[in-house]
């Protein structure tokens, strides 16, 4: 079991200085680790917690009561650990879960949505989407973008094999730009000027779709943007922290070895990955 606190004998207590305690962050597999690079780069002070809800991904494919229970466990563990902050680095779950979870919990969470849709409308009028299969079927991204300006045009579309590709890192196989090209090809005939990832995982196919793509179309990746606003909530709750970080703990709730593998890439190193344990109800529905 994991302790309480994460680190061991709970040595840190932050209810004395809580601007120390870490960021949570968590989505269903290594796309999440789009959002951390950019903890890593515009806030690098901050100690972060990462989790990968590896045993049930896709969360693309699940319901929304599914995703809403899972997030729910996420989040009621995350607290454990102490957290002062979450991000929500998985849209699916910012589509379909987040407005229901803010109110059940007393730390702040940050999803990613309303920030990729202010980043899509300051940059074009026609804007494409791509997203999961559930966070296209939301409208999410079409109705945050359409609150912000009621003038643009939104077109979105669902790429079931994205997300299991990036995982099996088949990211420069030829049959992934094949499917990339497939789910590109209504966007460009709507002659987009902008594409939001829908989904924290497609920015590592970023070669390929930009391969693909115009050099007029810009991409639009809510990664950023959502630690943008993270730093500015933690501005405003006066929780930045000052002293240096401490080292990132990632967790998993499936294979620890075949998620070290699969984020080293991206990471640049091999990382030490523990299993978080949750109840046997929690994990046990794939």
């Amino acid at each position: 079991m994991i302790p309480s606190s994460i680190f061991e004998g709970n040595l840190y207590d932050f209810s004395q200085e809580p601007q120390r305690a870490p960021i949570g962050i968590f989505d269903s597999g290594v796309g999440g680790l789009t959002v951390l690079r950019q903890m890593y780069r515009q806030l690098p002070n901050e100690s972060i917690i990462y989790f990968g809800d590896t045993a049930r991904l896709p969360y693309g494919i699940r319901s929304q009561a599914e995703i809403t229970q899972f997030v729910r466990e996420i989040l009621s563990w995350m607290q454990q650990q102490q957290v002062k902050m979450v991000i929500m680095a998985c849209n699916t779950s910012s589509a379909l879960a987040l407005e229901t979870i803010r109110h059940e919990f007393n730390i702040p969470i940050l999803g990613l949505i309303l920030p990729g849709a202010r980043a899509a409308v300051e940059q074009g009028k026609r804007i494409g989407v791509i997203a999961t299969p559930a966070t296209a079927k939301s409208n999410a991204y079409k109705r945050a973008i359409l609150e912000i300006d009621s003038e643009v045009q939104v077109w979105q579309v669902g790429c079931p094999e994205f997300v299991p590709l990036i995982e099996q890192n088949r990211i420069h196989d030829p049959y992934t730009t094949e499917v990339a090209r497939s789910y590109l090809e209504p966007l460009l005939e709507q002659q987009i000027d902008t594409l939001v990832y829908g989904c924290t995982h497609y920015p590592h196919l970023a070669p390929v779709l930009r391969s693909l793509l115009p050099t007029s179309v810009t991409l639009v990746d809510p990664a950023v943007h959502v630690v943008v606003a993270c730093s500015q909530e933690l501005d405003l709750l006066g929780l930045r922290n000052t002293h240096p970080p401490l080292p990132t703990r990632f967790f998993v709730s499936g294979c620890p070895q075949q998620f070290a593998q699969s984020s080293a890439q991206w990471l640049g190193c091999t990382p030490m990955v523990e299993v978080a344990c949750f109840s046997d109800a929690a994990i046990s529905s794939n």
